[in-house]
């Protein structure tokens, strides 16, 4: 039912940035940046020394995006260690692998929520998984969401959740 002052409250949102800026001296290996507006792992960092302009440079070598299945190799990226870059918000969440249909998975969440929109990834972990649903072994998924993007990253037997 509607609001009678005419506000909608519908929608489930909760208000919270898909980024947020962090220092470049902040930044670690294994931390995520965006890169071309996707998130990306940091898999090398150096800094260099301060310059004769005065600021410290942080040189991060990124994956490609591990949200998409083509791969767009590693790049690089030179900050002033001062400056900030975007950092995605990374959401990690466990669901239960109900069934594979037309290279889709059925996921359930522990709630019970069933959701059907997650696709088998063409990577080692989409093999993994395929693997262990054909030998019908029980297990979650864990599925990594970062800026609307989502993709299965991992499983976990169903005793070590």
């Amino acid at each position: 039912m509607a609001d009678p002052d005419g506000f909608d409250f519908q929608t489930g949102e909760s208000g919270a940035s898909a980024t947020f800026p962090m220092q470049c001296s902040a930044l670690r290996k294994n931390g995520y940046v965006l890169l071309k507006g996707h998130p990306c792992k940091i898999v090398e960092m150096s800094t260099s020394k301060t310059g004769k302009h005065g600021h410290a440079k942080v040189t991060t070598t990124q994956n490609s995006p591990q949200f998409q299945n083509g791969c767009l190799g590693k790049y690089e990226d030179m900050c002033p260690s001062t400056h900030n870059m975007d950092v995605p918000s990374i959401k990690r969440t466990e669901y239960q692998l109900l069934n594979i249909a037309d290279d889709y998975m059925t996921l359930m969440s522990d709630n019970g929520d069933i959701r059907e929109d997650l696709r088998v990834p063409e990577n080692e972990v989409g093999k993994e998984i395929m693997g262990k649903f054909q030998a019908s072994e029980e297990f979650y998924v864990s599925v990594m969401s970062a800026m609307g993007e989502e993709c299965a990253i991992g499983t976990k037997t169903m005793g070590n959740k």
